[in-house]
């Protein structure tokens, strides 16, 4: 399949919810790569992988504020996929985050934790190019 995902979490301890979103995207044979890039720790390398990295769709996963989803969507005119995590209040916090972006700045939003469903609607956007 042509296209590519790209999967940015904002810490490591986000990494274990990335690899259901990566294992996943093995099983559709999705070309992908994992990023740790924050927008509050490292954003100028954020910004940079942004502009270089040709990706087709962003999966970005946070928890807490959840500012990653929106940080990317409102650099870039690709979709953005968010995972919200459950850090803390069950993930709601995350969860609201990601869905209450302002208009203009679009963020499609999966269910809590739920990463696999954030491949499966990657693959989905990337068939529309066929």
């Amino acid at each position: 399949m042509k296209g590519k995902v790209s999967v940015i979490v904002g810490s490591k301890s986000d990494l274990e919810i990335a690899k259901k979103a990566e294992d996943t995207l093995k099983e559709l044979k999705i070309d992908f790569e994992t990023k740790i890039l924050s927008c509050h720790r490292n954003y100028k390398d954020l910004e940079t992988y942004l502009a270089t990295s040709g990706t087709d769709v962003y999966i970005a996963i946070a928890g807490l504020a959840a500012h990653l989803p929106g940080y990317i969507a409102a650099r870039t005119k690709k979709p953005v996929i968010g995972v919200p995590v459950n850090k803390a209040i069950g993930g709601f916090d995350a969860l609201l985050s990601i869905v209450q972006m302002p208009k203009g700045v679009p963020v499609a939003c999966v269910g809590i934790d739920n990463a696999e469903n954030a491949a499966h609607l990657a693959h989905r956007i990337l068939e529309l190019n066929k």
